[in-house]
Parts: C-alpha cells; sequence; structure tokens
C-alpha cells in the first residue's frame, strides 16, 4: 500500500468565483457570447453549454471573469451543493461556483475533480448556514488531497475513466431502453394519445374496471412495524409508474378500514390529487412486491380491474401514457390544486382493443420489464465499481 502526501488544494491551484451582471444593464446580456455556467448546471461530468449567455463587456465589469478550460467547478451551494464538474470549454460562472485551477507541473485537472468527488461527503459535512447551507470557497482550498507524481496521477486517471464511461455506456443503454416500452405500445396500438382519434372502441374505464378511495387521509404513519399495518402513500408511486418498496410507512387501522383499503395482485394505484403537474395520474401495478397485508391512502385511488375485459398491464400501461402527455393535467376538475377523481376517473372514456392483443402486449412488455431489472443491477454495480476505485485510488490502494 503506497500513501501518497496530502496538500490543500491551494497550495497548488488558483481557487476563485464568479458573479451575476447587474440585469438591468441589457449590455451584460443582449447578444452575448460568454458561456455563463450556474450552479444547477453542475450535473453532467463535463459542462459544455449554458442556459446563458453575457457579454465580454459584462466579464470586464462584473465580477464574472472568464474561467479558462478544463478547470474543476464545485457548487457552493443551491441545490447542487458539493457537485462538481469539469469545465469543458472557456466561460464565466456565477457566485454560487468555485472553479479551480491546477498548476499543470503539480496536478492532472481530471485528478483533482476525481479527488474532489471521493470528497464529496467532506464537504458536505463542512456546510454551514441556515435555510441554504453552503460550502465556501475557504473550505474548498483547505481541502487536502493526494498529490502522487504526475504519472502515477494519470494512471489512475485512465482506470477511474475508463470505469465512468462503462457507467456512461450503461446509462445510455438504460435510456434506450426506457424507451422500448412505449415504442411497444405505440406500434400495437397506436397513439392514444389523442384518445377520441383511436382506432379502437371507447368504453367507460368504470365499465371494466372497479374505482375506490380508502383509508382517512390524516395517518400517524410513524407506527411501529410490529405494531402497525403497512401503508403505500403517494410517495411509493414512482413518476415513471413503479413502486419504491424502500419508502416503509405503518399504521394503526380499524378493520372497516383495512377491508376496503386492502391491495391485492394486478390493483392499480392511481395518484388523484397532488398539486405537482406532473404527478397527478402517475400510475403504479401492485404485484405483491412486499408479502403481507398492505394497504392504501385515499390521495391513491385503487383500480381493479375487470381482467375478462382488460389486462391490467395495458390500462398501467395507458394511464402512465396519457399522463406523461399531460392529459390527466388538461382535463383536471381544478386547474390549482389539480384533481381528477373517482368519479371523473371511471367516467374517463379509453380504448378497449381486443383483450388477445392486449394480453400479447403484456407479455412483450414484462419481457422488456426483466431486462430492465438485469439493467438496474449491471448500474449499481458498475456505480459500485467507481465508487470502490475513488475509495482505493485516494487511499493509496489503487
Amino acid at each position: 500500500m503506497k500513501r501518497w502526501p496530502t496538500r490543500p488544494l491551494e497550495s497548488f491551484c488558483r481557487t476563485g468565483s464568479g458573479g451575476t451582471p447587474s440585469r438591468k444593464k441589457m449590455a451584460y446580456f443582449e447578444g452575448g457570447t460568454v458561456p455563463w455556467v450556474k450552479s444547477g448546471e453542475l450535473k453532467e461530468s463535463v459542462v459544455l453549454s449554458t442556459a446563458e449567455r453575457i457579454t465580454q463587456t459584462a466579464t470586464r465589469e462584473s465580477n464574472a471573469r472568464i474561467v479558462p478550460k478544463n478547470a474543476v467547478l464545485v457548487a457552493m451551494y443551491g441545490a447542487t451543493v458539493g457537485e462538481t464538474a469539469i469545465l469543458g470549454m472557456e466561460a464565466a460562472t456565477n457566485q454560487a461556483v468555485c472553479h479551480i485551477i491546477p498548476d499543470p507541473n503539480t496536478a492532472h485537472f481530471r485528478f483533482v475533480w476525481y479527488a474532489l468527488k471521493s470528497r464529496l461527503d467532506e464537504l458536505l459535512s463542512k456546510r454551514v448556514g441556515g435555510a441554504q447551507p453552503n460550502i465556501s470557497q475557504g473550505i474548498i482550498r483547505h481541502t487536502a488531497i493526494p498529490v502522487p507524481p504526475l504519472a502515477e496521477q494519470s494512471r489512475i486517471v485512465k482506470l477511474l475513466d475508463e470505469a465512468d464511461e462503462l457507467r456512461k455506456l450503461r446509462a445510455q443503454i438504460d435510456h434506450r431502453t426506457a424507451t422500448l416500452i412505449p415504442a411497444l405500445f405505440h406500434e400495437m396500438f397506436g397513439n392514444v394519445v389523442h384518445v377520441e382519434a383511436t382506432r379502437w372502441p371507447l368504453k367507460l374505464l368504470g365499465e371494466f374496471a372497479k374505482v375506490s378511495y380508502r383509508l382517512a387521509d390524516k395517518l400517524d404513519a410513524s407506527t411501529k412495524p410490529e405494531y402497525g399495518t403497512r401503508i403505500l402513500t403517494i410517495s411509493n408511486v414512482l413518476l415513471h409508474g413503479s413502486i419504491d418498496t424502500n419508502v416503509e410507512k405503518y399504521s394503526v387501522v380499524d378493520p372497516t378500514g383495512s377491508a376496503k383499503a386492502r391491495l391485492q395482485k394486478f390493483d392499480l394505484l392511481f395518484n388523484w390529487r397532488n398539486g405537482s403537474e406532473q404527478h397527478v395520474g402517475k400510475t403504479a401495478i401492485w404485484e405483491e412486491q412486499v408479502r403481507g397485508e398492505v394497504l392504501h391512502v385515499s390521495f391513491l385511488l385503487k383500480i381493479r380491474t375487470d381482467q375478462s375485459q382488460v389486462n391490467p398491464y395495458f390500462l398501467w400501461t395507458l394511464l402512465n401514457r396519457l399522463r406523461a402527455t399531460g392529459y390527466f393535467t388538461r382535463n383536471a376538475r381544478m386547474q390549482i390544486n389539480r384533481k381528477f377523481n373517482a368519479s371523473e376517473l371511471s367516467a374517463l372514456k379509453l380504448p378497449l382493443p381486443p383483450l388477445s392483443l392486449q394480453m400479447e402486449f403484456a407479455s412483450h412488455m414484462n419481457e422488456i420489464r426483466e431486462m430492465e431489472v438485469e439493467q438496474v443491477a449491471s448500474s449499481r454495480r458498475l456505480d459500485d465499481l467507481l465508487q470502490s476505485l475513488l475509495h482505493r485510488a485516494f487511499n493509496g490502494d489503487l
């Protein structure tokens, strides 16, 4: 095991932060050609574009000075506090971004970036402030990292880059796989976004499924597991329609409420009221992901299908396709609090292709979902690999 000497960043790097030119002066923004990086844009490993540009005049007359390509950027506050990225072009930054410019005779810029990624927990633990904790430039400058010889840094960077590239390729494949089910649905059933124009006969949802509420809105969800019954809430239903079983909540429920809210396999859970536009209509399917009795709260409508008429996987996909296109928010009864209640859902006219075709779709869809499960496991392994390599690299074990 080789232990390299550690040095604070300030001993071999120049650091600084930017600023926000006055928006009252059009000469600072109109016709701007200088990319201007804000802290919320440090989401990718390399920053190659920005939402806004400023003028050369702004860089001369404000604190938004130009930072060279390959500088390491750190978000000091905001939603992305602690996130890091490499600047892929010359650009200016706002005051929430710290830039780090290593001495090329001492440190490889990508080595510094990886070192800071490995120190993320340490940086976050040093945040200060109230409502919006921040990391100061001083904290960043005083952060010490190992500094091996440049040849060793290059070797480590090459290994970490290869692992990171595998993660990126995996993410690209995962993204393409995520488009397969919508594409399959469109191929088999056409464009059902415009429900009235579909070639399939329309039928009221209430004619082939029973929609119901249950459980009072106010529940004591802090009940210990051994004393309560597991309940599913809005937070369990993810935007793409799966159920997050990591969110565990339990409550004491009377037998009457329990009977009305009990879930059985293939029930759908429809989010009928939520202030967030994109979440209205998100729908999950219960596949008995956990054992034992599980109940749902009244913010989730339960849809129990008549499987002699409709396949639950078909309906699940259809409802989520409609949600993704904004159908439910456009047709919601209340445009402020956005609600789509049980009677409205039951009265919804939906296309109903032949059951045999629905079942064929469900079979293909579940094959894709099995592939997605394998991909998720693969992604986690690659994430773990990179984290392990980061840990070993900056502890002298790589």
